[in-house]
């Protein structure tokens, strides 16, 4: 395979974004000295660098362009067809297929956990990637609840909607934020709300006695590496995986659809740890 291979992340506003540490790590792994460049795009500006992005090797996309890229693909990868959604595109011979490893990425961050993945799980919040999570999480047979705002009730009622059109015999509760049952025990305890971001990072999305019912934890925040949240589960002696998991992980998944090649559990940890370092420092 020739060095000249080009990638890129393609977004409106990445001064922070963690995309091309990570997938540098992974290509120096397998010796690969690929380019992986940034794109910063506003969407009226895509269709002008269509043809760009097509000349490269594959691509990832963040925000605004998940949907505005897929008129761009000639076909969608399962995934990206269940969110309408396309975060990596990949150009095998002028053939672009759009795929979303979003979901790749929870799923193996979940799995690498040892959680009861179909047992009792509350997630809290459900926009955004919160869709996608309750959206896995049931299709895997878990006893989903779903903990929102009251402004968020409707659209919990929709991702229940999406969730039931899927798989009828889906179970799904959905609460408000305020009323979630602690009698119970929960496999996994998700945190999809930005409740804890930094520069916000004193706040905590649930009280302990939630935290307590909980077995494990898993904050798709990675700005702190550990939240408010995921101390509170550490200091109680739980598991507790924050958002950088998710990130390498999808990123992972990326470069095996791109160039076939194949990360160990203990060579993805090791740059989750890296990265966690590198984003703790960019700011401080």
């Amino acid at each position: 395979m020739s060095n000249s291979r080009k990638y890129a992340i393609l977004g409106e506003s990445l001064k922070h974004t963690m995309s091309p540490p990570i997938h540098k790590r992974l290509f120096e792994l397998k010796g690969r000295e690929f380019e992986y460049d940034i794109l910063e795009i506003k969407p009226e500006e895509l269709e002008a660098n269509a043809d760009y992005l097509k000349s490269l090797n594959g691509f990832n996309i963040t925000i605004p362009h998940k949907i505005g890229i897929i008129k761009y693909c000639d076909e969608l990868a399962e995934s990206a067809r269940r969110y309408n959604s396309v975060n990596c595109v990949d150009n095998k011979n002028g053939k672009h297929t759009g795929c979303n490893t979003d979901c790749d990425g929870f799923l193996r961050t979940v799995r690498a956990m040892n959680v009861n993945f179909g047992g009792r799980v509350l997630l809290i919040g459900c926009g955004g990637v919160g869709r996608m999570m309750a959206i896995e999480a049931a299709l895997a047979g878990a006893d989903l609840n779903i903990a929102v705002l009251e402004s968020d009730m409707p659209l919990a009622v929709q991702v229940e909607k999406e969730i039931k059109a899927m798989k009828s015999d889906a179970k799904v509760t959905i609460v408000l934020n305020t009323k979630i049952n602690t009698s119970v025990k929960y496999d996994l305890l998700m945190n999809a709300c930005p409740v804890g971001m930094y520069p916000k990072v004193d706040g905590c999305p649930v009280p302990d006695e939630v935290i307590a019912a909980s077995e494990a934890v898993f904050d798709v925040i990675y700005n702190p590496r550990e939240t408010k949240l995921m101390k509170k589960a550490k200091a109680m002696g739980k598991p507790a995986v924050g958002g950088m998991a998710m990130l390498v992980w999808q990123a992972v998944s990326a470069h095996e659809i791109w160039d076939g090649d194949t990360y160990t559990d203990e060579e993805v940890q090791g740059i989750i740890d890296e990265m966690e370092i590198l984003v703790e420092k960019d700011f401080k």
